[in-house]
């Protein structure tokens, strides 16, 4: 089965990048659109001019934030973004399927929970633990 080519809503990854944001606006689900029609706080404009700059350069830069918050525009594929989730940052190279998703929905912000046994002020009956 030959492997078709990435489109969003009919366009293609070059069409995309050529377009400015508010043509893409246009092109883009309601959240998004809303997003950009309020307009990026300083913060966001920054890791645009942020991305801008790595994009320019061509190398393999980590770009760290915390704004799990921002849209990812096509200018983003191809880019690493450390994204942090509480403690650490989680390292997430954007791919094309990732437009107009937000950058917080590919990094978890909570561990699997991974229960013990029983703690010393535990009581008789609550040290029962079922054997599988």
């Amino acid at each position: 089965m030959p492997e078709e080519d990435f489109t969003y809503r009919g366009y293609d990854i070059e069409e995309l990048q050529k377009m400015s944001i508010n043509e893409f606006k246009e092109v883009a689900g309601s959240r998004v659109r809303r997003k950009i029609d309020r307009g990026f706080d300083e913060q966001e404009k920054k890791l645009m001019e942020k991305a801008e700059e790595v994009k320019g350069k061509g190398t393999d830069t980590v770009i760290k934030t915390h704004l799990r918050d921002m849209v990812i525009l096509p200018d983003f594929v191809g880019l690493k973004f450390g994204i942090h989730k509480g403690n650490d940052f989680e390292v997430v190279k954007i791919q094309p399927e990732m437009i107009g998703h937000y950058l917080g929905e590919f990094t978890m912000t909570r561990k699997k929970v991974e229960h013990g046994g029983p703690g010393i002020g535990a009581t008789r009956s609550s040290k029962y633990v079922p054997l599988k």
